[in-house]
């Protein structure tokens, strides 16, 4: 049990130094755009302080930290190039503090006011006439 929880953590810690390593890949002109489009995406979702989907909702809360996020940073992973992916991770690791994304966080916001606008319109009572 006890190892478990220590390689549980380590991939932890792994996946936070992705992150911060996929942010670095979106800021890099070497990088192909697709791949700075993908990474930027799963850095600026990860890093940002909201999610889409908000934990206290049972299940479905947690489907994007344990599903979509990991799914996120494989494919964008995959798409930066081996050698520049370990350049970003040895970046990453000197860090100090993690950035943060408040491009993320405004993206979710807008979308969030985006669905709450659309449902108000949807469900508005009309007049018939």
């Amino acid at each position: 049990m006890k190892a478990w929880l220590e390689a549980a953590k380590s991939r932890a810690r792994a996946i936070k130094l992705d992150v911060v390593a996929l942010w670095f890949a979106a800021r890099d002109p070497r990088v192909p755009w697709f791949a700075k489009f993908v990474a930027g995406m799963v850095a600026a979702y990860a890093l940002s302080p909201i999610d889409l989907i908000p934990d206290f909702i049972p299940v479905l809360g947690y489907i994007d930290d344990l599903i979509i996020v990991p799914l996120g940073i494989i494919l964008a992973i995959r798409l930066v190039p081996p050698r520049l992916m370990d350049e970003f991770r040895a970046r990453a690791a000197a860090l100090e503090k993690r950035p943060q994304s408040r491009t993320g966080m405004f993206f979710i916001v807008a979308l969030w006011l985006a669905l709450a606008a659309l449902s108000i319109w949807a469900f508005w009572p009309t007049r018939a006439k």
